[in-house]
């Protein structure tokens, strides 16, 4: 049975009762532009199971990181932003600077991005 919290603000994108610009969804995710963008291209990439954090995954998750992986890909080539670079982050906790508890990627490109070398 997929997990889902319904007070999850991503949990209710997922399902519609929050709306979102969607750049791609499949099966396993969603992929939708961040409303506080930190660079030309920046789209968030969420199972559509709620996880709370890379650190609460499970051995059992195997599939849900994999799907990520290849829906951060397939943004990424979509976006135009796949041949230049970009790049891909996941904050942990509060101290992590995570900020809604979900499990979600950022994928960053559309221009150069300094630091983190």
């Amino acid at each position: 049975m997929m997990r889902h919290d319904s007070d999850c603000l991503f949990c209710r994108i997922v399902a519609g009762e929050i709306p979102a610009t969607i750049v791609f969804s499949d099966d396993h995710t969603v992929a939708f532009r961040d409303i506080q963008p930190a660079a030309p291209t920046h789209v968030l990439v969420i199972p559509r199971e709620h996880i709370r954090s890379l650190h609460e995954l499970e051995p059992a998750d195997h599939d849900v990181l994999r799907a990520l992986a290849m829906s951060t890909q397939r943004v990424a080539e979509l976006e135009g932003i796949a041949g230049a670079g970009y790049r891909v982050v996941t904050n942990v906790g509060a101290d992590g600077g995570q900020s809604v508890d979900h499990l979600h990627f950022h994928v960053l490109g559309g221009r150069q991005l300094r630091g983190l070398g």
